[in-house]
């Protein structure tokens, strides 16, 4: 019988393998279109690869969940399991990063983070942060599923969650979005990726509008965490 803690490790290994997979085919595109190294403005990339790389980010958020509903459970764990795998192979992906070509070159570095639905961009430091607390809670659930089957989580959790992950999101969107005015690419278009903003060198993150985000993530993870360790005393 397979032990939670056993899980755990191939379900961090596989992320970690993830992690390597996503830093070979960024390296592979940067050398194709950053040959002296990556650095903002974005260079434009032609709509069939673009294309192959938006559906390329779909299919790996399909096999990180697929990779949490076959360690689960039951609901909750298996998508506590897929934000576990999420987090894992969203920091190794930048270790990887870091290892074969010595990017980024420190944490406030620059990144265009995720294509879907539009352009994220930020901070190294920020995704990372959220990594950081994706891995601490689905641990926690993970565990506490493992000890206690019939665990839920109340719907104010959930609102909280979900709501700071959405202010998070259009945080990383927000320079992305003030910059073009409404006129981005998408999966249906026929013209160049990043088309639109072959001149957009981003210089300010709305880290008011991230930590906002964040903390309305970490209160119900932390009171979670608190109400457990008070309760076992």
């Amino acid at each position: 019988m397979r032990t939670t803690k056993k899980i755990i490790i191939w379900v961090s290994l596989f992320a970690i393998a993830m992690g390597f997979m996503e830093s070979a085919v960024v390296i592979y595109l940067r050398e194709l279109y950053y040959k002296t190294g990556f650095e903002f403005p974005l260079k434009q990339i032609s709509p069939f690869i673009a294309k192959i790389e938006f559906f390329r980010e779909i299919a790996t958020i399909i096999i990180l969940v697929g990779c949490g509903i076959m360690a689960g459970k039951n609901k909750l764990q298996r998508f506590a399991y897929f934000v576990l795998a999420f987090a894992i192979w969203d920091i190794f992906y930048y270790v990887f990063l870091y290892v074969c070509l010595g990017w980024p070159q420190a944490l406030s570095t620059w990144d265009i983070l995720f294509l879907i639905p539009l352009p994220w961009v930020g901070p190294v430091w920020a995704p990372c942060l959220l990594s950081l607390l994706m891995i601490v809670g689905s641990l926690f659930v993970i565990n506490k599923i493992d000890k206690q089957p019939d665990y839920k989580v109340s719907h104010s959790f959930w609102w909280l969650l979900i709501s700071g992950a959405v202010v998070c999101i259009v945080s990383f969107m927000w320079d992305y979005l003030c910059f073009i005015k409404g006129d981005c690419w998408s999966v249906k278009s026929d013209k160049n990726l990043f088309s639109e903003i072959d001149a957009y060198v981003p210089t300010t993150f709305n880290s008011s509008l991230f930590f906002a985000g964040f903390l309305l993530m970490l209160f119900p993870v932390a009171s979670s965490i608190y109400t457990s360790i008070k309760t076992k005393n």
